[in-house]
């Protein structure tokens, strides 16, 4: 149980990484198929409301949340990067700063999902208001890019989920470990009755 508990911790502690850097990654994607339809269709970007599509203002709308995502994927990345400062994936025994180092990026992972499920719901809404017929127009008389595709909103359901999934992960293997230090401690306990 033991040398498993240990591969297990450090697959989990990797995972986390991986997810982190995964919302990292697709921050800096979650606004190419915007900017590629949607960007010639403001007129003027001083003034948003002049545009050729109705609700083509969701691009410049977005900029401000997909900045803030970026920041917040490389913090997760470095909240990350403290598991393996702390050596929560290779200590055998916890310590005070292994239980910090994980609650802290539970309670990160959990606030940025539920900031950025939200965040992206709701734009993705706004998008589907978007006079698409207008969009194709425009598409075709520009040679821009035409799409109603949300794929990349849906991404970021998926990129999140990753996410909450290695986070379940990392607070089973805390359970995990408590059992097994317990059992180890236990033992040790035997082990001296024995002798004595």
């Amino acid at each position: 149980m033991y040398k498993k508990q240990m591969l297990f911790q450090r697959i989990v502690c990797m995972a986390v990484l991986v997810a982190s850097a995964l919302v990292f990654v697709y921050s800096l994607g979650l606004l190419t198929d915007l900017y590629d339809s949607l960007y010639l269709t403001i007129r003027d970007p001083a003034n948003l409301e002049m545009t050729t599509v109705q609700g083509s203002r969701i691009f410049y709308d977005m900029q401000s949340f997909n900045s803030e995502l970026t920041k917040v994927g490389i913090g997760l990345i470095l909240v990350s990067l403290v598991l393996y400062l702390m050596n929560t994936h290779s200590r055998r025994k916890y310590y005070i700063g292994n239980f910090v180092a994980v609650a802290l990026s539970v309670v990160c992972n959990v606030a940025a999902t539920v900031w950025a499920v939200i965040e992206i719901s709701g734009y993705r809404a706004k998008f589907l208001q978007m006079d698409f017929e207008a969009l194709k127009a425009h598409a075709e008389m520009w040679k821009t890019l035409y799409t109603e595709s949300t794929f990349w909103f849906d991404a970021g359901y998926m990129v999140f989920g990753l996410l909450m999934i290695a986070t379940v992960l990392l607070v089973v293997n805390l359970i995990l470990k408590l059992n097994v230090m317990k059992d180890e401690k236990r033992l040790i306990g035997s082990r001296k009755e024995v002798e004595a």
